[in-house]
């Protein structure tokens, strides 16, 4: 959004900026501090909030603030805020709590604990903004509901491909242009990768293994595509996406003829889906349809083609750099680069990366035991099955073989979460037994 530099501008020049906390200060969090504390005027990143308080004031050192205090109270905080001091603290909810803070970025990828920490800022008349998709594709619907009644702004980020997208797909229906797919672009995809054949690649770029692997075995490009689908109402084609692969190098525009025109050519909703191999990579797409004979005319004018399907693609996504537009938009326009759009659409359901025996403590997204699988909210709820966004620390039942799909009747749910409260909440507001068999 073009308006958000000169929006900044005047805020900076009213030396009021945008005042900004982070939970969380891994690889991405690191990334997004640089941005703020360097390149954006009219805003400010007061706090850091890290379970290892130690790596916060890393996060700020390499983003070049040495003026850091560690706080432990809401009073230490605001006292920080006043003075110009930037704050770091091993607990995220005093974050949360203090005054003078616009938004809560949520860089975790934890979704147990993102989920607890982004209630308390929505409690607290906080704008959320998410690189946590995680969890917004467990409970995002719900968490949506949660902003709305506090008046505050819900989130994923510009940067990000779940953002590129929208924006985008926003871009392509403001041209009249029907929209029947919202793309990703992949360069890998395996489902039976894991934190040690990542580990490697996870060293070279200074990320963590697990989450790497999340992205080589499939499960982060479902949470993503599945945020854009519960942003559009779109649904997806079949359980796991299309997906086609393509030979390595091959141009975007031919690549989606992998994709079934008759799939793309019915009157439904439109689908989210990916493709691995194109070029250029790791862009965004979206395909979209016209059904007037004139503006078919202009759109092959414009080199776009004679259709029936138009390509519109943007070739890159920039992640941490574009996080901050993020957070102005919020701010200052209380506009949604992606949120939840009235209810689930899309549910990332859990499967097995290898076969499973009964009494298996289930570990986390992009380790060893399950993968992530995109398949449509009415046959999840229909079939009972397991988003793998609750399936860590779950106890198996029974032995289920490599590839089964997980449902809520093969596990013990372990006692007390809030993802289970939020879920069950989730599933009574939609009244998804109801509304989403009928859907």
């Amino acid at each position: 959004m073009i308006i958000v530099d000169t929006a900044l501008a005047k805020r900076e020049a009213d030396n009021n900026p945008v005042r900004v906390a982070m939970v969380g200060a891994g690889f991405m969090a690191k990334g997004i501090a640089l941005q703020i504390c360097n390149y954006i005027p009219g805003m400010e990143l007061v706090a850091i909030s890290n379970r290892d308080v130690r790596k916060a004031e890393i996060a700020y050192n390499e983003a070049d603030v040495f003026n850091v205090e560690e706080i432990t109270t809401v009073e230490q905080l605001e006292g920080n805020i006043k003075n110009g001091i930037a704050s770091i603290t091993s607990d995220a909810f005093l974050l949360c709590q203090a005054n003078g803070i616009d938004a809560i970025v949520e860089v975790t990828g934890s979704v147990e604990f993102g989920a607890n920490v982004i209630l308390a800022a929505i409690e607290n008349k906080k704008h959320v903004i998410l690189m946590n998709a995680e969890v917004d594709g467990t409970v995002g619907p719900i968490l949506k509901v949660y902003a709305d009644k506090a008046g505050v702004v819900y989130t994923n980020v510009d940067g990000d491909q779940p953002g590129v997208q929208m924006n985008l797909y926003r871009f392509v229906k403001g041209l009249g242009v029907k929209p029947v797919l919202i793309g990703n672009i992949k360069g890998l995809h395996d489902p039976y990768r894991n934190p040690t054949t990542q580990e490697g690649f996870a060293k070279r770029w200074g990320q963590k293994p697990a989450m790497v692997s999340s992205f080589a075995d499939g499960s982060k490009i479902s949470f993503e595509q599945a945020i854009v689908a519960n942003g559009t109402g779109m649904r997806v084609a079949r359980r796991g996406m299309l997906g086609p692969t393509a030979k390595p190098g091959t141009p975007l525009k031919e690549a989606i003829e992998l994709y079934p025109l008759d799939e793309l050519l019915n009157d439904g909703p439109g689908i989210v889906d990916y493709v691995v191999a194109a070029e250029p990579g790791p862009g965004v797409f979206v395909i979209g349809t016209h059904d007037h004979p004139q503006q078919k005319h202009y759109l092959n004018l414009y080199k776009l083609g004679e259709g029936p399907l138009y390509l519109f693609y943007t070739p890159y996504h920039l992640c941490h750099f574009e996080v901050p537009a993020t957070i102005a938009r919020a701010v200052l326009f209380t506009d949604a680069a992606l949120t939840p759009l009235d209810k689930p659409y899309v549910e990332v359901v859990a499967a097995a990366k290898i076969a499973l025996k009964a009494g298996d403590i289930l570990d986390g997204i992009g380790h060893y035991m399950t993968y992530g699988l995109c398949e449509n909210a009415d046959v999840a709820e229909m079939e009972n099955l397991l988003p793998i966004g609750v399936a860590e620390n779950c106890i198996l039942k029974h032995d289920l073989a490599k590839d089964a799909v997980l449902t809520y009747d093969d596990v013990i749910l372990p006692e007390g979460r809030t993802i289970d409260k939020l879920r069950a909440e989730q599933r009574q507001h939609f009244k998804l037994n109801k509304v989403l068999s009928n859907s």
